[in-house]
């Protein structure tokens, strides 16, 4: 064999050694969660009208694969549409299962993903009714979901976005318990993600629901910002009131099965001029199937 055919094969060795590689990577999802503070709300200088600008500046930031925004009203759920023309979106809102009330708003990128199924039901004990709530909720509370299929991996996986009552204790913890035993059936006990303004901090009973399940056949929902970050520590507010706080524990959270390592997780504290996006920080994480 001659020096140039040698050489010839040593190349395409190696460069097939390189699309093997790059085949069997593992996918990485950017995850984020979204609370906007509804545009009806008396927020003077923080006001969505007056902030909407800086609303947006954290999503092509962190450039998410995946996001779930919590509190959207009709305005803001059609700004939100029409200026994020690289994400598809699903859901609907709370009171009617129309335009009535907030969504819990889904969205994915559409040139990566194949919605499969999707939906949303209600935190209640009858979650197909429509504007239904129980227990000691004081609102109607939602959790919209997405079945999608990611053409990179071709892995099939749910993508859910809720938020959770903020006053009712009782609630919290059935609407835990009510998500960790309907979504692994929509995912039929495949890879899940469920993002959301939770309500919730580490202490409650509604966490411990997710991470340590009582009922069989439910989800063990894993903290991906507790897993990145195992000490816990006084500073991890994602809740902010325009204040910029710190001080405090998280009740926004990015929750995944185990069929995920969590690679990163963040709260993005981004500001401008003392200014803040939204009253909650955006909670982010870079999820791996493994």
């Amino acid at each position: 064999m001659t020096t140039s055919a040698t050489r010839l094969l040593s190349v395409l060795f190696v460069l097939a050694l390189g699309h093997t590689a790059s085949a069997a990577a593992p996918a990485e999802l950017r995850v984020m969660s979204y609370n906007v503070r509804l545009s009806s709300a008396n927020d003077g200088e923080d006001a969505w009208a007056k902030r909407i600008e800086l609303f947006f500046a954290p999503i092509p930031a962190f450039a998410p694969d995946l996001i779930g925004f919590q509190e959207v009203l009709a305005d803001q759920h059609d700004a939100i549409v029409a200026r994020l023309g690289d994400l598809a979106f699903s859901g609907v809102a709370r009171n009617d299962g129309k335009r009535s009330g907030e969504w819990s708003l889904v969205g994915y990128r559409r040139e990566r993903f194949e919605l499969l199924d999707s939906g949303t039901f209600w935190l209640s004990e009858t979650p197909e009714v429509a504007g239904s709530k129980s227990w000691d909720a004081a609102i109607t509370r939602i959790c919209s979901w997405v079945r999608l299929r990611d053409r990179t991996s071709g892995r099939d996986f749910v993508f859910a976005n809720t938020h959770f009552d903020h006053r009712g204790t009782i609630a919290r913890l059935e609407s835990a318990k009510l998500l960790s035993a309907r979504l692994p059936k929509l995912a039929a006990g495949g890879p899940a993600i469920l993002v959301g303004d939770f309500n919730i901090n580490e202490d409650t009973p509604a966490y411990g629901e997710f991470v340590r399940p009582t009922a069989p056949g439910a989800i063990r929902w894993i903290d991906a910002y507790r897993a990145v970050h195992p000490v816990r520590s006084p500073e991890e507010a994602s809740f902010n009131g325009f204040k910029g706080t710190v001080k405090g524990s998280r009740i926004d959270f990015v929750f995944h099965t185990d069929h995920f390592t969590a690679r990163s997780a963040t709260i993005d504290r981004m500001s401008r001029a003392g200014r803040y996006p939204s009253d909650h920080y955006p909670v982010t994480a870079v999820l791996r199937l493994k």
